[in-house]
Parts: C-alpha cells; structure tokens; sequence
C-alpha cells in the first residue's frame, strides 16, 4: 500500500521499500522481487554463469543474502567492455542480538545486544523496538534453511530513567552503552522462563539435565523470544539453530513537513541509495534505450557491513566486484581495457545544513534537502571525487535537468568515508554522489521527498549515455 500518494512518487515507493526493509537481509530480498519483477534472471556464484549469459541479458545475484549484485549487457556486448556501476550499501548502525543473549533482572526479562556501527545510540531509547532478522531452521528430513523473519510488533525497549531520580539527566547526557543500554524483552512473571525439573517417576529423584547439544541455541536465548520467533516462521523453537537478529524501530517511515517536503524514515543511510539504484537499472532495462544500447555493462552493487568498514565477503572490500570484472572479462588484456572503460558512482547519503548548527559546515559548501544531487569531494581522498568524475556527473544531471551542490568539510572537522575510494583501488574511475540529509545515524533520519527522484534520474542518465559521453573525453 502506497503512503501519502499525494507526495512525489518516488519518494512514496521508497517509503514501501524500506518499512518492508529493516535488515540489510530484508533490503536484498526486496531488491531481488523488484529486479525479478523487471525480467532479470537469478545467477549464483558457484555455477558458471559467464558460459551461459547472454548479449541483451538482465541478471543478478546475491551473496549470503546481504548483498546483491545486478547488470544488464547491451546488445552488441563482448569482452573487454567497462563497467558502468552504481555502488551502494544496505547497512545501517542498530542493536544487533548477542549469540548469548539471555539476560534477567528482575522482575525484567532483559536481551543482550551489541552495538552496530556508529549510530546516535540515544535515539534508540523510549522506541518501540522489535525485532529483524534471517533463522536457520531445520525439517524433518534434516535439511535447514535459512528464513527471513519481522516480527511486526513491538515486544523490546530501552526505557530512559525518571527525571525525579535523575535531576541532572539533561546536563551532557551520557550512559554506559553495556549497562544502561540493555533493552526489555517483558516481564519474568508473565512467562513461564524455565521448564519445573524433572523427576524420575520411579525413584522419584530430579533428574539431571541432558548434555547440550553444540549445535543448540536452546539455553542461549530466553524461550519466549525462541517460542515468538518459532511462531513467526511456523516450526517449533527447538527447529531453531541459529540466528542474526537486529532491533528495529517499528514506527513506520513517513512523509512529513508542511508540504510532504521531507522524509522521516529509519535507514535511510543508505536505503535511499540503494533503493534508487535498484529502481533506476530495472526501468533502464526496460526503457526504450535498452534494445539498442551499446558500449558499457551497466550494474548496481550493494553491499553490506559499509558501517563497519567493509571488511567482510559482502562488503565492498571483498571480491564481488573484482570477480565480476574478472568473469565478463577473462583475459589480461581484456579485463584491463573493461577497468579502463568503467566509471563508478559511490552513491551515500550526505550532510545537509543543520539550521541549528550551521557553524557545522564550510561556507560555501551547505548543501539543502531537495537542492539536488550532492558531489562529495576530499583533498585527503576520503572521497574518491576528482575533476573528472565530477566533470561527468555534471553533465549526466544536466541531460535530466537536475541540479548538483558541492560539500566538502571544514578543515577542523573530520571527514567520513564511503565505498567509492576504497573500490577506486581496482583503478575504475570513481565519484562519490548522496542525497542531502540530517539526523544521519539516528534511529530516526530526515531527507528530501523530492531527492529520492533526482537520484533515480541521475543513475539513469548515467546507464542510458555514460558511453556516449565517454566517448567525447580525452585525458591520457
């Protein structure tokens, strides 16, 4: 169901993408239906799929359900081709369930977490938190499989303490994220936590408790959260044997703003991103410059553990897209020319001017929510931008009639990163783009409604006439 369909579009069906997207296991399997739904063709890594596809094929895979990637092949296609990528992350700071995760004090049933990333950990109080994930399961014929789950309800908080026992609580706020940041599963009365023992009906002795199994999570995890999780997916909770569970806030993202001009959303860095890469390779698959296309391979890659660095066989740093280029082109002198004729767009979301902190920003580089495309550049490389990429970003919003604004830190503020230096390492040239916003890192962000369009037009002006304009520049 559409929110607010009296909002700008795009910005609306971003709104469907990330309520149904509250792990980056979920974004993934979302972006999937909708590449489907688009005609692409599902590939794995394992088989060859480089002997199969085809010129004018749409296709797509995923790795350990948490990043994806996607290309489509134009018409007259042959090795050596470049590559015209939209990369992005699925990735966002949250509280992620520990592998041991019960916890009691009473009268609370209370659930270790760890933190994620670097979010703004106190916005994650007084929220009503549930729960996210991907569980392995296990049939009868011993066979398991790894499931999606949301549990849809909220069933977990991080309750602040009381102003009345805390006079000074708004004096440089501060907790200890071990301690104090333990959220609230229910209370221990209104469960039944631990089955009564056993006892033997013949000699009327407690019997001890069988060996734990290795592979059992059972005495991990509070049974009421395992019975829950069970119900969700309909097996039994001792079917359960593993999982990866992160809180979400169940609040619904919404329009908002006088005029439905902003976003209030969760994730958004970078859901905003990933969502109009996925919408803008799907439409240019099926657009009218498709069937004829020449020149590049155009692709989106989304990754995850961006948050943490990247260092992971999902993340940006591994080797999906060095295997990518490797398999299209397999020859040393082919990959070498694809390398040479690619161009990479690390899209994340951007600072905007903060009315309330507006000594924040450098002077002339302030960008605004729905001021259009943001180019984010570093002399330190912390941003892979340079001229020439910003050259050609320039001239692909302008063939959309966007608009582009500029933003590059104070001196004495430092500057954060993205995808796009440490994947400009292959030697594709590279440029770092995102859409203006503020609250980055909150439980609960604010961007553009209008920007989620303005980055779905710049993606598809770069797959509909990256090569064409290629072709027109001359460097080396």
């Amino acid at each position: 169901m559409m929110l607010y369909p009296a909002g700008p579009k795009a910005a609306t069906r971003f709104l469907d993408f990330v309520n149904a997207s509250p792990t980056p296991f979920h974004a993934v399997y979302n972006a999937s239906i909708r590449l489907e739904n688009a005609g692409f063709q599902k590939i794995r890594e394992k088989d060859e799929w480089e002997k199969t596809i085809q010129p004018g094929g749409k296709y797509y895979f995923t790795r350990n359900q948490s990043a994806l990637i996607a290309f489509t092949l134009p018409q007259k296609w042959k090795q050596g081709a470049g590559l015209s990528i939209v990369a992005t992350h699925v990735d966002s700071p949250n509280l992620k369930i520990r592998p041991i995760s019960k916890r009691t004090k009473s009268p609370y049933l209370q659930v270790g977490v760890e933190t994620y990333g670097g979010g703004i950990w106190h916005s994650w109080l007084d929220r009503d938190l549930s729960v996210a994930g991907r569980v392995v399961v296990s049939d009868s014929d011993g066979n398991f499989t790894s499931k999606l789950v949301k549990v849809d309800r909220p069933i977990l908080r991080i309750p602040t303490l009381a102003i009345h026992l805390d006079r000074n609580v708004n004096d440089n706020f501060k907790f200890n994220q071990e301690t104090e940041f333990v959220p609230i599963l229910g209370l221990i009365e209104s469960q039944f936590n631990s089955a009564p023992a056993k006892s033997d009906p013949a000699s009327g002795q407690e019997q001890k408790p069988s060996v734990k199994a290795a592979s059992s999570i059972q005495e991990n995890h509070h049974p009421a959260l395992l019975s829950l999780l069970g119900k969700e997916l309909s097996v039994a909770p001792e079917k359960i044997h593993d999982f990866e569970l992160s809180l979400y806030d169940t609040q619904l993202a919404t329009l908002g703003g006088i005029n439905n001009e902003f976003i209030f959303s969760p994730r958004m860095d970078n859901l905003v991103s990933s969502f109009c890469a996925v919408e803008a390779l799907a439409d240019s698959a099926n657009s009218q410059y498709f069937p004829t296309l020449e020149g590049n391979v155009n692709c989106i890659a989304l990754f995850n553990h961006e948050e943490i660095g990247s260092v992971s066989t999902s993340g940006a740093e591994s080797s999906l897209i060095p295997s990518l280029l490797n398999r299209l082109s397999p020859t040393p002198g082919s990959l070498a020319q694809s390398i040479t004729h690619s161009f990479l767009i690390s899209a994340d979301m951007g600072h905007a001017v903060h009315p309330n902190y507006y000594s924040k920003h450098e002077e002339n580089h302030k960008p605004v929510m729905n001021g259009g495309i943001v180019i984010k550049t570093n002399a330190k490389q912390r941003y892979a931008t340079d001229a020439i990429s910003t050259f050609i970003v320039k001239q692909l919003v302008e063939r959309k009639g966007g608009k582009v604004q500029e933003f590059e830190v104070r001196n004495d503020i430092p500057c954060g990163s993205t995808v796009g230096p440490m994947l400009s390492k292959i030697g594709i040239r590279t440029v770092d783009v995102g859409n203006a916003m503020l609250s980055m890192h909150s439980i609960r962000e604010t961007a553009g409604s209008n920007d989620v369009q303005s980055a779905i037009d710049l993606f598809s002006a770069f797959f509909e006439g990256f090569s064409t304009l290629d072709a027109t520049l001359t460097m080396d």
